[in-house]
This record gives structure tokens, C-alpha cells and sequence, in this order.
């Protein structure tokens, strides 16, 4: 599939195997629309086989990373729909977390501004999340009526942060400041605004740079534990790390290291 989005910005760095995307409405704070939705959901899909990409960079232009919803172009619209159509488009969103958590390719969130309902979700969804000084962070929809367990969020959340503030978060619907959402563990790393791409994208190739089957087989192992009692977790992880020491990458640290050199992983 050849990857070509309108909806955002999309590149793949052949040089460093780094893909990124760039949500691309900053006179809205890249709020999102039902082709965004669809189109962003399809990329990661994608993106899960693309030759040549170990690595997904996500992040959003000008003062925010995104806003959730636009209240214009999908909220709105929404009223005109009976149940169906809303599950529709209920589905619609939790498909893109679905892609997100199921691209064995590690997703690193470069987060500014205001990430907020659908965003903090997407946030939520990628592997890493590097913020700026400046991310304030909200799940906003228990603030309009909603429930604020929405596209996987009361999965994802509590694995996170724990139990508790899950439910804080999700309950009260308020911003959270980066600092704290560091303390809890929401963000990985936060920096200064004006470091933020440097530093995202210097972690994205250092992650390109490593085994990319191994990244993938620990990602698909962190969905699906979840749902595992222990002896079946370690089972899983028996007979996935023997796989993974048939693959090339173990014979190449193996050798890399008698030969004192970094390791070439393919």
C-alpha cells in the first residue's frame, strides 16, 4: 500500500527508517475530522508492514499536539445521527487505537500545547510519549457528557498510571500540567518546548537503530499479557523469546559483541 494521506503530513526518512506524522490543522490544534480519523487509522495499519519503517513518530504542527474532536466538522455532524451511525463512528475511533497498538513498529508521541480528549487518547496509545513544558494533558469527556472510558482509555489508562488516578483523570475531566503528568507516569520525558522535535527524534532513530523484531515481539507481548494469567505469561514469553533467538539480530549481537562493534540489527 502506498502511504499517501491528505488529511496530515506524512514522511519516511529512508536514512534513519523513522516515519513520521504530522497532524496538520493548527488554526484548529490539529482538531480531528471523520478523514483524519480514517486516513490515520489506514496509515498505521500500513505501517505496520512498510519496507523500510522501524519507528513512527507522531506529533502535531503549531501550538498544540490535538484538541480532540472538531467541534465543527464531526461534533455537530454528530446530532444528525441515530444510534447506528454514532456506533459507527464510535468504532471509527477506537479503530485508530486498535492500528496504533497493533503496529509492531514502536510509536513515539512528541506532544505539545494542548492534548486533549481524542488526543490525550491517541497519546495514550502510543508506546512512548515525549512532551513539552507546555502539554497539558485532558481526557475532556465526562466535561461534555460523555463517557470518559472512550476509545480504549479505561484499558489503557490504569495500565499506565494506576487504578486510582485512572479514574481521577478520566472522572474529572480536567488538565493535568506536564510535570505531573510526568510523576505519574503518563509522560515518559518531559523537555523544553524549543527541544522537543530534537529530542523526540533523536529518540525515535536510537529505537530505529535496535532490533526491530525484538521491539515488535515485546510490543505484541505487552497487549496481550494483560489478559493472561501468570503461568500463560510466561509461557507466551517462553516460546516468543525462543524465536526470537532463531532470528538473525541474536547471532548479530552475539558477534557484535566478540568483535567489539555496535551491532547492524536487520
Amino acid at each position: 500500500m502506498t502511504i499517501e494521506p491528505t488529511s496530515f503530513e506524512y514522511e519516511h526518512d529512508t536514512a534513519t527508517s523513522v516515519a513520521t506524522i504530522t497532524l496538520n490543522r493548527p488554526d484548529r490544534l490539529n482538531a480531528l475530522t471523520f478523514e483524519v480519523y480514517q486516513q490515520l487509522g489506514d496509515t498505521f495499519r500500513a505501517l505496520d508492514t512498510e519496507p523500510g519503517v522501524r519507528v513512527v513518530l507522531i506529533t502535531g504542527a503549531g501550538k498544540g499536539f490535538c484538541s480532540g474532536g472538531d467541534v465543527e466538522d464531526i461534533i455537530g455532524a454528530l446530532f444528525a445521527r441515530d444510534f447506528e451511525g454514532l456506533h459507527d463512528f464510535t468504532r471509527l475511533t477506537c479503530d485508530l487505537v486498535l492500528a496504533i497498538r497493533q503496529c509492531r513498529r514502536p510509536v513515539v508521541a512528541a506532544l505539545n500545547g494542548t492534548v486533549a480528549g481524542a488526543g490525550a487518547v491517541i497519546a495514550t496509545a502510543c508506546d512512548v510519549r515525549i512532551a513539552a513544558e507546555s502539554a497539558k494533558i485532558a481526557y475532556l469527556f465526562t466535561r461534555v457528557g460523555l463517557s470518559g472510558a472512550d476509545m480504549g482509555s479505561a484499558w489503557m489508562l490504569p495500565r499506565i498510571v494506576g487504578l486510582g488516578i485512572a479514574t481521577e483523570l478520566l472522572m474529572s475531566g480536567e488538565f493535568i500540567d506536564p510535570h505531573r503528568a510526568e510523576r505519574i507516569g503518563l509522560y515518559n520525558r518531559v523537555v523544553a518546548d524549543a527541544d522537543l522535535p530534537r529530542v523526540a527524534r533523536e529518540y525515535a532513530e536510537k529505537l530505529a537503530q535496535g532490533p526491530s523484531y525484538a521491539l515488535g515481539i515485546t510490543k505484541d507481548a505487552l497487549n496481550r499479557e494483560a489478559a493472561m494469567d501468570l503461568a500463560g505469561a510466561l509461557e507466551a514469553e517462553a516460546q516468543a523469546q525462543a524465536g526470537c533467538m532463531e532470528h538473525p539480530n541474536f547471532r548479530e549481537s552475539y558477534e557484535a559483541f566478540m568483535a567489539k562493534r555496535p551491532p547492524r540489527f536487520s
